[in-house]
């Protein structure tokens, strides 16, 4: 899977689960946007991943997070240590 699928496949679980429509994203996307991202048609702006996650009241990391999981097929856990890995190996500190 692409990362475009991942994040659309992401972004319909979490709606989904938060028990929301795509008609209540309406004050920052339209349903037909929104019904773009969710094919894999299109791909947000992070300002839009923003505007979504919030909509969602997550983290924009936790959908991000969430897309790349879906997109590589990898846990979680693996995701946050391969992260984690990186920032060490380049000495930045979080």
């Amino acid at each position: 899977m692409n990362s475009r699928k991942g994040f659309a496949t992401a972004l319909r679980e979490l709606r989904t689960s938060k028990g929301l429509t795509q008609e209540d994203f309406s004050d920052v996307s339209s349903r037909t946007y929104l019904s773009s991202l969710e094919r894999s048609m299109k791909s947000p702006t992070l300002e839009k991943v923003e505007e979504l996650s919030g909509v969602m009241e997550v983290h924009p990391a936790t959908l991000l997070v969430l897309a790349y999981c879906r997109a590589e097929d990898v846990k979680f856990k693996e995701l946050f240590l391969r992260v984690a890995g990186e920032l060490k190996a380049m000495n930045i500190k979080t």
